[in-house]
């Protein structure tokens, strides 16, 4: 598949999105067909946005394995991948397309139609560290025009903090590659970990369409099932089809047993996730591709994923879940900057928010308050723009990032191993 071309000037993150630093369109003499035009504009891209989840829109659905090396997968012989992937049910190949600034001669042309006369669809991803992010954004439309079906952002620790370098990248490559092209972040699966990380740019409006988070059970410690819905608490709220990663990796700690792949895969029924991934090709053992391959067709007993698994935010929160939450309250009408920090005005922006909808009005944003909040559109920041400074807006734009973009991580949840 080719990125679309046009010749007009194609829209960038949010052209639909009222943010403070666009100018506002009159509309007192607004003809009756511009409105409609406008409105079917908006209709079309959260369309998008709403079908992220289901099963025939996204090629990331079924199971898929990601190959960083290509040479180091089944001796770098692509008849032996092929076969190899069909064999133990996987459905999407998931190969590395770019570093950073640098493009990844693995990744071409003819490798992704030879994948694709074997029935496989073939996903690039690019590792971004928000350095040169017009020439990452680059880098991942070449990787479109050489066929890709989908393109995946892995974007980690470099780009904490970098809100104005994420709406960069976004904005680029969305001109390149066009609105519609399914894309996806693969990043940290516990949002409120990382407070500094712009999940609110990269799964924002016009952002990635689908959600990949790096559930690597072993490597955090924890049982699959914790992983799981912590994952899903923290995600959710960005309204983007989860399709999580697994770990079949060794870490410090050791590898993950057949016995847990399984239960990954039986636990992404119970809480209908309608796709997952394996991290990765060559470090998967013949046990492993064995509990990858295996027939499961059944989730487990009592397990889903539950009304109330929404993240709690009151007085004193920060970080990236508080951003989104005050844009999602300015699309509510709220007068609110968006500085990251839950404090006194957001509170009595909440409040409001609460009775105005028939909800308690304690303040705080629970599970009932964040799905009401999910059917606002947020009025959100243009991070790219430069201004007055972190958290504040001024007419000459808007800051290049919310003050919450100095928090440290709580916790780096799955350890550096050097993966990328």
């Amino acid at each position: 598949m080719r990125a679309p071309t046009t010749k007009r000037r194609p829209a960038g993150r949010r052209p639909w999105a009222t943010t403070r630093s666009r100018r506002r369109v009159p509309h007192a003499r607004t003809a009756p067909l511009a409105l409609l035009a406008a409105l079917l504009i908006v209709a079309v891209a959260f369309s998008g946005t709403a079908s992220a989840g289901g099963k025939s829109h996204s090629p990331f659905r079924g199971q898929g394995m990601w190959i960083w090396y290509v040479s180091k997968s089944s001796g770098g012989k692509l008849s032996r991948i092929a076969k190899k992937a069909k064999r133990h049910g996987i459905r999407t190949l998931y190969i590395k397309s770019s570093d950073g600034t640098n493009t990844w001669d693995q990744f071409t042309r003819p490798m992704v139609k030879f994948f694709h006369r074997h029935g496989l669809r073939v996903c690039a991803w690019q590792y971004v560290y928000g350095s040169h992010p017009k020439i990452e954004a680059k880098r991942g439309a070449q990787a479109v025009n050489k066929g890709a079906d989908c393109l995946v952002i892995d974007a980690e620790t470099e780009y904490e903090g970098r809100y104005r370098a994420a709406d960069t990248y976004v904005d680029k490559l969305r001109h390149k590659i066009g609105r519609k092209f399914p894309t996806a972040l693969a990043s940290f699966p516990y949002v409120d970990y990382h407070p500094a990380f712009p999940y609110s740019v990269f799964l924002g409006p016009g952002g990635s369409r689908f959600n990949l988070p790096q559930v690597y059970w072993h490597a955090i410690g924890v049982s699959v099932g914790e992983a799981d819905r912590h994952t899903i608490r923290t995600n959710r709220v960005y309204g983007r089809g989860i399709y999580p990663v697994g770990q079949t990796y060794r870490d410090p700690g050791g590898r993950p047993t057949r016995k847990q792949i399984r239960k990954f895969r039986r636990l992404a029924i119970s809480f209908n996730f309608h796709g997952i991934s394996w991290w990765s090709w060559q470090h998967t053992t013949r046990k492993q591709w064995r509990a990858v391959g295996d027939q499961v067709s059944k989730g487990v007993s009592g397990v889903s994923r539950g009304g109330s698994n929404y993240p709690v935010l009151s007085k004193g929160s920060k970080g990236d879940l508080v951003v989104w939450a005050q844009e999602h309250l300015r699309g509510a009408g709220a007068h609110l900057g968006v500085t990251g920090y839950f404090a006194r005005k957001t509170y009595r922006a909440v409040k409001r928010f609460q009775r105005k909808h028939g909800l308690r009005a304690d303040g705080a944003i629970g599970a009932h308050t964040w799905r009401k909040l999910m059917r606002v559109k947020p009025d959100t920041i243009d991070w790219s723009h430069k201004g007055s400074g972190p958290g504040k807006l001024s007419p000459a734009g808007s800051p290049a990032a919310p003050r919450s973009a100095s928090l440290p991580a709580v916790r780096d949840e799955i350890p550096p191993t050097g993966r990328h």
